[in-house]
């Protein structure tokens, strides 16, 4: 029994140990937990004050940069525009002075017009005295008839038939002395207003042709791969094309027409660099601002390098030395200069050799002839850039570089403007002449051409009598069929004057025109 109670005992006072052993480690472990949890929620709450620092220390570095960004954007733009000011400032001055310089011809020309007016006034006033002396003298030698045919009929040796015959060759006479005074007075006065009249019909004719010949001279064609690349060409708000056109000075027309893109600009080499880049910017592919710097740079080198080989070309092909550099590179220009679609570089060269192959027949230098004849329109170079004709141009060119004075006297007369003082002058003339008619060598445009065969024919069929109206040989030729039972063979003739007297103050051409009338009447009978 004894035992027992002490195991019971012993038991229970383990249970209780254990117990209050459990509630000891459960109060450990829940305090460790608890100053476990706040060590982490401290940790946890400097993280993220730490974070916090941080995320503002990187916002307000953000907003600094994007201050200093803004400011470099701001002063970029403010410099564009200023570019921008300045340019059309520029532009405004230059137009300011052309319109100056227009007001000051308009005011010329509105003096010129009342002079002649004045003139014709004056003119007239004269015709008409001179209508009343004649008048007045043909009244006298009537007069002087009837006292002569009294005169001898008193005297009676004379017949009424010799008496007429004399004072008919005496009336004749005096008729020849007058009429020859009039027509040397007239002579004289047409003299002294021939070079008014001869500008006048050049500036006339000057106006008539200038839109035809700059359409033909100033303008160029891209084609393009698709006319999607024409929006790509533009850019957004026309970035791509203003830079384009600002670095190559060459406007740019872009239109309904089909795969293609208008390159309009006087300057034939600053045509040729906008056409290889714009070529070579549709073939990349990538059309942006930078890009399309660095493609004009690019090509500017290229056309440069190519000016000066095709000037060292050409010298080597007509077989010349002892030629100043910078006329070569004028000479290549050349190749970039057209005259009536024929390229004036090859034209020089052709010039040159006949020129050469003349002065070997006649035993001249045949190296000074080829000089004088590849130099000849070395003007031409500069022309759209220097005021004055390219002869006067290339007169200075050539003394400038102390070519021969044959040599500068052959590049002033080959167009007549002044008188030749050698025989190699007359060999460039002969020469320029024999190249430029060269059948192929030069052609119109197809439009001007078709309009001029067109005017042709409406000139013809605009006649009474006519029944139709051929232009035939290039224009060369106009051959009229009139109706025979309207226009008899007189007529026939008086019309073919007068359709090429219309023709000539109406139609611009080169060289001539024949004008034939055809009038054939058939009769046909049956033999039965």
């Amino acid at each position: 029994m004894h035992i027992f109670t002490v195991i019971k005992v012993n038991f229970i006072t383990l249970i209780i140990g254990m117990s209050f052993a459990l509630v000891i480690g459960y109060a450990i472990g829940y305090f460790l937990r608890k100053m476990f949890t706040e060590y982490q929620i401290k940790e946890a709450e400097e993280r993220g004050k730490k974070i916090i620092y941080e995320a503002d220390k990187e916002v307000e570095n953000r907003l600094k940069s994007a201050e200093i960004e803004a400011r470099e954007k701001s002063l970029v733009v403010q410099a564009e525009l200023e570019k921008k000011m300045k340019g059309r400032q520029d532009s405004l001055r230059n137009l300011e002075i052309d319109l100056e310089g227009r007001d000051r011809d308009l005011k010329a020309e509105s003096h010129k017009f009342q002079v002649r007016e004045k003139e014709l006034t004056e003119q007239s006033s004269k015709l008409a005295d001179r209508e009343k002396g004649v008048d007045q003298q043909k009244s006298e030698y009537q007069n002087l008839v009837a006292e002569e045919l009294k005169k001898l009929e008193v005297i009676g040796s004379y017949t009424a038939e010799k008496a007429r015959e004399e004072v008919k060759n005496k009336i004749i006479d005096e008729a020849k002395m007058d009429a020859a005074r009039e027509v040397k007075k007239i002579e004289e006065d047409t003299k002294n207003r021939a070079d008014d009249e001869a500008r006048r019909l050049i500036t006339m004719a000057v106006q008539r042709l200038a839109s035809d010949h700059v359409a033909e001279t100033t303008v160029s064609v891209v084609e393009l791969p698709s006319d999607d690349i024409k929006g790509r060409i533009i850019g957004r708000e026309g970035r791509n094309i203003r830079a384009l056109e600002q670095a190559t000075g060459i406007d740019l027309i872009i239109d309904d027409t089909p795969g293609a893109v208008v390159l309009s600009g006087f300057d034939p080499i600053r045509r040729e660099v906008a056409r290889r880049a714009l070529e070579q910017l549709t073939l990349d592919g990538r059309i942006h601002p930078g890009r399309i710097e660095d493609v004009v740079n690019k090509c500017k080198k290229e056309v440069t390098q190519q000016i000066t080989k095709a000037g060292e070309q050409a010298v080597i092909n007509v077989g010349i030395d002892n030629i100043n550099p910078e006329i070569v590179k004028l000479l290549g220009r050349l190749k970039y200069r057209t005259s009536y679609t024929q390229n004036v570089l090859e034209h020089v060269q052709e010039v040159a050799f006949v020129c050469g192959a003349i002065a070997a027949e006649l035993g001249l230098n045949v190296a000074l002839a080829k000089r004088a004849g590849l130099l000849h329109d070395i003007g031409k170079a500069i022309d759209h850039q220097t005021d004055g004709t390219h002869t006067q141009l290339g007169v200075d060119i050539a003394k400038r570089y102390n070519e021969h004075p044959f040599v500068v006297n052959s590049i002033a007369a080959h167009h007549e403007d002044c008188e030749a003082e050698s025989p190699y002058a007359v060999l460039v003339a002969a020469g320029d002449t024999i190249s430029a008619s060269r059948p192929g060598a030069r052609r119109e445009m197809l439009e001007t051409y078709v309009k001029r065969m067109t005017q042709l024919e409406v000139i013809g069929d605009s006649f009474n009598g006519v029944q139709k109206t051929f232009a035939i040989q290039a224009g060369r030729e106009v051959r009229i069929i009139v109706m025979p039972n309207g226009i008899d063979d007189q007529k026939a003739g008086i019309l073919a004057r007068d359709v090429a007297k219309r023709i000539e103050k109406e139609v611009t051409y080169p060289g001539e025109i024949k004008v034939t009338v055809v009038r054939e009447t058939r009769y046909t009978e049956f033999a039965r």
